[in-house]
């Protein structure tokens, strides 16, 4: 099969494009025919190396979709089956999705009944379920006003769809360090968008219910500044590249605040399933911003890392 494999960390070019075997079924894992797989920040910091606990040669791919090729749970994973998998360690303590096949354990298997092409279905896992589970930390309520820090990037884009659908009576703001991207900002839902400015928020007095933090840690403390009395905070990303918090004081969350977070490896079946009916049900619009083929993933790493990305990023082999 071919694969892509990261065999030294680097910029987009270090990754080799190659014939490789295709993996054999052993008892608890099945084989995945790859028709399409997101590409995410986490897999451009390996490739940086900055994921020292990911040993390589490694095919990297944090989620994909397809169809078993072949299976040891006939029952629950019969071939032909179209399914989703995500994180549990794919593309890190074992080969992802970066292939024409991909070897997954069967419980980070997720059978799906859509009518989504594949294309629409790649975009989906990783992106959708984190903004999905993070938006149901938040408690949406009636007439909320959400900002998302880091609004240009996949999982802004898909919280705001899903927040408009799950709660219509939200109002929706996002941040970008690139104003130039306001009109994409608000074709894509948002009612407003403030600048991201040296990672302060450029906001005024305005505060907020709800903020849906995917910058993470770098600009954490001053996301907590925007909060109303009784907001939520959901730390869900880590786009600015930084996992700690320096000299953080519990004592600056504001009083009445609450500070939770999502992380997309919590996923189960049943509510992958849920999220597909609610991106079916209201007729979202889940579609990648972007396209390309299995020889250019490199490439589509590099798109992603650039100030021209906005929103999903698909890889169809």
């Amino acid at each position: 099969m071919k694969a892509v494999v990261l065999t030294k960390t680097g910029d987009a070019s270090v990754f080799d494009y190659k014939e490789v075997a295709t993996p054999e079924i052993k008892p608890g894992w099945s084989l995945i025919k790859i028709k399409g797989f997101g590409i995410n920040r986490s897999e451009i910091f390996t490739r940086n190396g900055w994921s020292p606990s990911v040993k390589l040669p490694r095919i990297l791919g944090i989620e994909g979709v397809g169809e078993i090729a072949d299976t040891s749970d006939e029952k629950r994973l019969p071939k032909g089956q179209k399914v989703v998998t995500l994180m549990g360690g794919m593309g890190r303590a074992f080969d992802g999705s970066y292939a024409e096949y991909a070897l997954i354990p069967n419980d980070n298997i997720y059978p799906v009944t859509t009518d989504l092409s594949w294309a629409d279905l790649a975009a989906v896992p990783e992106t959708y379920f984190t903004a999905y589970g993070s938006l149901l930390n938040l408690k949406l309520q009636k007439n909320d006003t959400l900002l998302v820090r880091g609004a240009t990037s996949g999982v802004g884009v898909a919280a705001v769809k899903l927040a408009k659908a799950m709660e219509p009576s939200v109002k929706v703001y996002g941040t970008t360090r690139n104003l130039a991207k306001s009109d994409e900002l608000k074709a894509a839902g948002f009612d407003g968008v403030f600048e991201d400015k040296d990672n302060q928020l450029q906001v005024d007095n305005e505060r907020f219910d709800k903020v849906l933090e995917l910058v993470g840690a770098l600009t954490l403390a001053n996301s907590l500044t925007a909060l109303k009395t009784a907001g939520i905070i959901c730390l869900t990303g880590e786009l600015g590249g930084i996992w700690t918090v320096k000299d953080f004081d519990p004592m600056a969350i504001p009083t009445g605040a609450y500070l939770t977070n999502f992380g997309s490896d919590s996923v189960t079946e049943t509510k992958f399933n849920e999220l597909l009916k609610l991106i079916a049900t209201h007729r979202l619009d889940v579609s990648p911003t972007k396209t390309f083929d299995l020889a250019h993933t490199g490439a589509a790493t590099a798109f992603l890392d650039s100030q021209d990305s906005f929103g999903k990023v698909v890889v169809l082999p």
